[in-house]
């Protein structure tokens, strides 16, 4: 029997250049997916050096688009952080160079360059071309601290790379190697002369064929880990600069008072409750079960503010976000609750009769650093999100418990305002409380969705997906657009509240929210549960105007205070619809930016003045425009929502939807010069 046909859209969503999509006829798909049924010891390869590295480079880092391309830079510029932590670092310059590479100095004392017995290499050859080689391990190691742990940092940073070259200043000399073609030596380690000062410099460039999507250096994603970076490590000055373009740009980041200056940051647009920012610390040495001594030391800083937040605590373990949380958090968690009501018992702001404050009451509006140093840190998961050393709980309770208590005996005026604050929480709690239950017996339950859901008719999550639609007009066309099975439809009447500033009740009485409350079905909250989601593609999908990009923050804005995990798993998209069209030669043709617009003209060989169409808003495309521009899976463009600072994101969130207007007005005059198809 002659073998089916099948028509597939091969298309590069990555690529904004990819406007006119090529179709293929594939033969056979059922052979192609078959493996060969020979299957002996012929069959197995063994990937040697740093093959294994750009074989499976998702095994290593991220990803092979922007997020992994820049945790190459996160790797080396640890590294030089674990000297800091080490005590032998002071500086760090991150240079982004003319050609696209980028490097990273620093003032510790230099990878050894003398001759690694195990493989008969010097140690920066060891280091940067064999795989879980490092001075991290055991007794005897280079450091007592390190974020990272198995030793593969440099060396896949290097087979990453097209090319990648070494100096290193130790011992009186100058020692150079370099690196090509994914981590290939061009001739051993040199010394190439004589050096005053210690240290290491690496610099690198991605290589294309790993980077596909992308190997150009963000320098304000860069910028934002760096200050971070400086924040946890009070003293260490990091000097970023970027000799791109015709002017260089450069930041320096350098903060003596570490995570309290970290903390002031988060909340520079935000009214503190509390004037001075809290900070406990200390250090304690734990024998483990197997006998071994390990000291731990903890850092804890906060500072409570009039903004509602319930998830404002960031922590850490050896500079290495910990957005999971764990055992740290869970520690301080425990001596907040204990401390707070503690006091509030004292001081007669909780009756006798009264239940105790619950940890969200003790945490609105707070804004807390939790940074731990640990010898040997364990993590629940190859993620490292989660710490799981039991020790450490202990250890921060402690601390926390005995600091905590003395500020609170020490600061009765500051005190007296943090408990009014835990008791309007509470009190707001309770009455969120009563109108969630309102909500739920009024309609709002799984049983009974929102009138206004067009459903998919498929129950399986993983290939369901839910449109937000922004106005009725755009819900209709979108509802008779769609692909019926897999594409539920969400209209929005006009503009959601602000959550930022509205209050709960308010909130879970609002129609709009409790529809998508409803919709996506996993709760809300504290309560919400991020595996009984409804769809597991929830996408916003808004005009390509202001008010558009206002309903997608405010969406974005509601998403992170109330269904966090959603973010965090990366649930979360924003449809790209088209700006423009050009009919030509009977077909038509989209772009989805100016500078698309121009290629395409370019690319259609159209005279000046060959007519166009300028899209205002959804409600403009018909249903069949809006499948095969903005929902057809073969060919729309979506963006993937992701949290990877969650603290700067919050910060941003509290400057643009916040009560403190100076923020707004100072993004706006920061960034009015960028704006283009402005609707007045």
């Amino acid at each position: 029997m002659e073998e089916e046909k099948k028509t597939i859209v091969n298309e590069n969503k990555e690529d904004d250049d990819n406007l006119i999509y090529k179709i293929e006829e594939v033969e056979g798909e059922e052979e192609l997916e078959k493996a060969d049924e020979h299957y002996d010891a012929s069959n197995i390869k063994v990937l040697k050096g740093l093959e294994a590295v750009r074989k499976r480079p998702g095994m290593y880092i991220a990803n092979t688009g922007e997020a992994g391309l820049h945790h190459l830079v996160w790797e080396i510029v640890d590294n030089a952080i674990d000297e800091s932590l080490a005590g032998f670092c002071h500086n760090i310059e991150v240079t982004i160079n003319k050609d696209g590479s980028i490097s990273v100095q620093d003032d510790g004392r230099g990878i050894p360059v003398d001759i690694v017995a195990d493989s008969g290499l010097s140690g920066v050859e060891t280091a940067f071309t064999v795989l879980h080689a490092g001075g991290k391990f055991g007794e005897g190691g280079g450091y007592k601290v390190s974020g990272g742990l198995h030793g593969v940092g440099a060396s896949v940073v290097n087979a990453l790379s097209t090319w990648c070259e070494v100096t290193v200043h130790k011992d009186g000399g100058a020692y150079f190697v370099r690196f090509e073609d994914g981590g290939h030596p061009v001739g051993h380690l040199e010394k190439v002369g004589e050096a005053d000062d210690q240290g290491t410099k690496v610099t690198f460039m991605p290589d294309p064929e790993i980077f596909t999507e992308t190997t150009t250096f963000n320098y304000e994603t860069i910028k934002t880990r760096l200050r971070q970076t400086a924040f946890l490590n009070a003293g260490v000055k990091i000097i970023l600069t970027d000799l791109r373009g015709e002017n260089a740009r450069s930041d320096t980041f350098c903060y003596e008072g570490g995570i309290k200056e970290y903390v002031k940051f988060l909340n520079s647009s935000k009214t503190p409750i509390n004037a001075n920012v809290i900070y406990c610390s200390g250090a304690e040495k734990v024998t483990l079960i197997n006998g071994e001594v390990e000291e731990i030391i903890a850092e804890v800083a906060m500072q409570w503010t009039d903004t509602a937040n319930s998830n404002g605590v960031y922590s850490f373990c050896n500079n290495i976000l910990t957005k999971e949380g764990g055992t740290h958090v869970d520690g301080f968690n425990s001596a907040l609750n204990r401390t707070v009501n503690s006091h509030a018992r004292r001081l007669k702001v909780l009756g006798d009769k009264d239940d105790n404050f619950v940890g969200d009451d003790c945490r609105e509006g707070l804004t807390c650093i939790i940074s731990v140093k640990h010898p040997n840190p364990q993590y629940e998961g190859q993620t490292k999100t989660k710490l799981g050393n039991t020790e450490v709980r202990k250890v921060v309770s402690n601390i926390v418990s005995k600091q905590l208590d003395q500020y609170f005996l020490e600061n009765p005026d500051q005190v007296n305002l943090i408990l009014a604050t835990v008791k309007r929480a509470a009190n707001g709690r309770m009455a969120a409380q009563k109108a969630r239950e309102t909500a739920r017996k009024s309609s709002l339950t799984i049983t009974n969705l929102p009138g206004k859901l067009a459903d998919c008719s498929s129950k399986d999550p993983s290939e369901c997906e839910l449109y937000i639609v922004e106005g009725n007009s755009a819900g209709g066309n979108a509802k008779s657009g769609r692909d019926s099975r897999t594409q539920a439809i969400l209209p929005l009447r006009g503009k959601i509240l602000n959550v930022k500033k509205a209050n709960e009740a308010r909130i879970y009485n609002n129609a709009e929210i409790g529809n998508m409350i409803t919709a996506i079905g996993a709760g809300i909250d504290s309560s919400f549960d991020v595996s009984k989601i409804r769809y597991h593609k929830i996408v916003i999908m808004t005009d390509a105007d202001v008010d558009g990009d206002h309903i997608r923050i405010l969406l974005l804005t509601f998403f992170y205070r109330f269904m966090r995990p959603l973010l965090d798993g990366g649930y979360v998209y924003i449809a790209q619809p088209p700006l423009y069209k050009i009919d030509y030669k009977g077909k038509p043709y989209y772009a989805y930016n100016d500078e698309q617009l121009e290629r395409l003209k370019k690319a259609l060989n159209l005279k000046p003045g060959y007519p166009f169409q300028r899209y205002k808003g959804l409600g403009e495309m018909d249903a069949e425009q809006l499948w095969e521009t903005t929902m057809d899976p073969q060919a729309r463009k979506m963006i993937r929502i992701t949290i990877d600072d969650a603290a700067e994101a919050d910060k941003i969130f509290s400057d643009l939807m916040g009560d403190d207007v100076e923020p707004r007005k100072t993004f706006i005059n920061e960034n009015a010069k960028f704006v283009t198809n402005l609707d007045i």
